[in-house]
């Protein structure tokens, strides 16, 4: 008997809620591009939505009950974060079995002005999900950075041990990004200490906010700090985490920075650079496109998605937990008072 031609793979249906300027630039021109994927829009402006389907050669759909009626593979929800969770509510109760998310999960007064009821709202929709048997999925596209892929790598096969410090100083444009690194790179934190300083600053790009300094520990026992601040200039590095381990030291610095080196082991210090013929700017959207389709080779897979959506809970944790200890002048302990 001949064999069996074994059957393709079924098309990708993504469904896309929200077509502005971070879907128009990072994620439709890459979902147009997949040659196993047809996708569906929707915006709250019905102009918008048709526009973009025209455009990247989808479909728009008039309703978000339409747009699950589709039945999509998965449903991005790219709006802005403001409406992040009334959206995102609406399209779990109408029954999506996949949802990705952009950063942050919620932030209801925008990314710089975070507060304790984000956290709320971030676990409320993920209890949903987990009720209606949903996956979720964030972006956080900077873990795709090369020298963010290159300093896991070498922790993962280098004799560094265990993390002892972190520091980091970060443009609130980067804000949540780089509360995620610090998760992915050094583990979870369990305590954090924060102050804020005494007047807004205005932001280049970022809603005015002021300044914040927090002290943290981590579940491994790590010390670190951290401070957010929409007062660096943008031509500037917009974040520098350092991690320090037992033998060995990485500093990442900027969207196309130099990852350093310091291994204690080999009694060296290393760079690794990255080609300069691109911007900053060029290296940030290569980061959308492997993030996104990294996202969609684990729907092709059938395996669970690379960033999953608790990461966007945890990141929100963090900024709740400092938003109470800057209110309250004291510790805060994450899983006590904020769990997950």
């Amino acid at each position: 008997m001949p064999a069996k031609k074994k059957s393709a793979a079924r098309p990708l249906r993504i469904a896309v809620v929200g077509t502005g300027g971070v879907a128009q630039r990072n994620y439709l021109p890459y979902l147009a591009s997949q040659p196993d994927m047809t996708f569906a829009c929707w915006n709250r402006t019905a102009k918008k939505a048709d526009a973009a389907a025209k455009e990247f050669g989808g479909e728009a759909c008039p309703t978000l009950e339409a747009l699950i009626a589709w039945k999509p593979t998965a449903v991005l929800v790219l709006t802005a974060e403001t409406a992040r969770y009334a959206v995102g509510t609406k399209i779990l109760q109408l029954g999506a079995k996949k949802v990705f998310f952009e950063k942050p999960l919620v932030a209801m007064n925008g990314q710089s002005r975070v507060t304790e009821d984000d956290f709320a709202k971030g676990r409320e929709l993920l209890a949903l999900a987990a009720k209606n048997k949903c996956e979720t999925a964030m972006v956080f596209n900077y873990r795709f950075f090369e020298q963010s892929i290159a300093a896991k790598k070498i922790i993962a096969e280098r004799k560094f041990g265990q993390v002892i410090n972190i520091t980091g100083q970060v443009h609130y444009a980067c804000w949540s990004h780089c509360i995620d690194l610090v998760y992915w790179l050094a583990g979870e934190v369990k305590e954090i200490s924060a102050l804020t300083g005494p007047s807004e600053r205005q932001g280049d790009r970022v809603d005015p906010a002021r300044d914040v300094a927090a002290a943290f520990v981590t579940t491994g026992g790590a010390a670190g700090t951290i401070i957010g601040t929409a007062g660096m200039k943008w031509q500037h590095p917009l974040y520098e985490l350092t991690f320090t381990f037992e033998n060995g030291r990485l500093h990442l610095r900027d969207l196309d920075g130099t990852l350093e080196i310091l291994d204690g082991a080999k009694q060296q210090i290393e760079t690794v650079s990255f080609v300069r013929d691109t911007s900053r700017w060029a290296n940030y959207d290569e980061s959308f496109r492997k993030a996104i389709g990294a996202y969609l080779q684990s729907l092709r897979d059938g395996t669970p998605p690379p960033v999953p959506g608790l990461d966007g809970l945890r990141e929100l944790q963090f900024e709740a937990a400092l938003k109470r200890s800057v209110k309250e002048q004291r510790p805060v302990n994450l899983a006590q008072e904020f769990p997950l």
